[in-house]
């Protein structure tokens, strides 16, 4: 038996959870630079709030309604969901975290599953806040059915019999099933078949040649044969990338080096949390591709390193010359992307004979660097290259406080 677990419009309940006057009205949270709409409560959907409606077209809805706004928090979204996440870990050894806010558990050899899944869901809200749905069946496809129907039915639901199942996927949207697309979803829905259980009936024949072996593989998982395992542990990184958006269109030289700088070091942070070298970084520069086309380019450079390293001076110094290669003047940039490739494990790192490796004593600073970080809050120690002032930084008109990770931001109670 399989339980899937996922957070109740999670986005807009992490911050509810810190401002809970917002609690029964509508929320949404905007992309990065507050340009459209990524996360709705239900109160926004039921205002006719579309998801990625863009957030200047809708700005006479939102004041109609009195819509509050958030713009996107990460940070916040993650600590939050490492919480929720540790919390389920703590009712089966068997977990797949399968997104920010959805995971599976392994419930085998487990009784009484509804009371069970009763106390996962108050467990979690009771020690996150966060509210959650849990749905239990004998397939990780027919628990996303159980999930998505728990929220119609106090929260829980567990399919375990033939009748169970067949009265879920009775009146369930074909389209809503996990792993049919938009364009297998169309197909079906053309030649009639409109449910669950409509597709469930069709004749296994049929699946395998016009919807592949993925297909095939949902088919049987809705028939209750398990074909899609647990992921117990998580398949290694090939590849990291970091790249916002600009808070303003720039051809400034000096603030694409700013940007630049900052991503590699954020690279850096993230290559060294995951004990992980870099072999090869990519620079890219991006114009707006909405804009006119006689002024679009994406010109991009991959960089060999001569040793693996995930230092920050190795990684903003090979950015930097990166960025030097491939500027072009007079073009409005909208976006930089820095990407590391060709991912080792710390303890698997070979140094290169012909060339002397001289990062040590950057290795040494960039650790001193995550302590300070960790201790003070992010960024409050910094290379010089990533400037001060920052004025390329995305537009977060609607940013909350940092709640659960900057000790500035701690909630005080009076």
């Amino acid at each position: 038996m399989f339980a899937l677990a996922d957070c109740n419009n999670f986005y807009a309940s992490c911050h509810r959870l810190f401002e809970p006057q917002y609690n029964g009205l509508p929320v949404v949270v905007l992309s990065n630079n507050d340009g459209c709409v990524i996360a709705r409560s239900n109160e926004a959907k039921a205002c006719g709030i579309a998801m990625g409606a863009p957030f200047f077209k809708i700005k006479s809805e939102i004041e109609k309604h009195k819509i509050a706004v958030f713009s996107s928090h990460y940070t916040l979204y993650g600590d939050i969901s490492a919480r929720v996440m540790t919390n389920l870990a703590r009712f089966t050894p068997d977990v797949e975290v399968y997104s920010i806010d959805e995971c599976f558990l392994g419930l085998s050899g487990f009784d009484n599953l509804y009371e069970y899944g009763k106390e996962i869901r108050e467990t979690v809200i009771k020690n996150t806040g966060i509210p959650i749905s849990v749905g239990i069946a004998p397939t990780k496809v027919l628990a996303k059915v159980a999930n998505k129907t728990s929220k119609k039915h106090n929260g829980v639901m567990v399919l375990q019999t033939e009748a169970q199942i067949a009265n879920a996927l009775s009146d369930y949207p074909v389209e809503d099933l996990w792993g049919v697309g938009r364009q297998f979803a169309h197909k079906l829905i053309k030649g009639g078949i409109e449910t669950a259980a409509q597709f469930r009936a069709l004749p296994m024949d049929w699946v395998q040649s016009n919807m592949t072996i993925v297909g095939l593989r949902m088919w049987r998982e809705l028939w209750g044969e398990s074909c899609i395992p647990l992921k117990t542990v998580l398949d290694p990184k090939k590849g990291m990338c970091t790249s916002r958006a600009f808070g303003k269109l720039t051809t400034d030289y000096n603030q694409l080096k700013e940007a630049t700088s900052s991503y590699a070091a954020r690279l850096g942070v993230k290559l060294r949390r995951e004990k992980l070298c870099a072999s090869v970084i990519s620079v890219r520069l991006l114009t707006n591709k909405f804009g006119p086309e006689a002024l679009q380019a994406y010109p991009a450079i991959t960089i060999p390193l001569a040793h693996p390293v995930n230092n920050t001076v190795n990684l903003v110094n090979t950015a930097l010359f990166g960025l030097k290669k491939i500027y072009l003047r007079g073009y409005l940039f909208q976006k930089v992307e820095v990407t590391a490739t060709g991912l080792l494990p710390e303890t698997e790192v070979q140094l290169n004979i012909f060339t002397a490796f001289k990062g040590v004593k950057h290795d040494q600073v960039s650790k001193v660097l995550d302590r300070l970080n960790l201790h003070y809050g992010s960024g409050t120690l910094r290379m010089a290259g990533e400037g001060k002032a920052q004025e390329w930084t995305m537009k977060r008109e609607f940013l909350r406080p940092s709640y659960t990770t900057n000790w500035n931001d701690i909630i005080k109670v009076k």
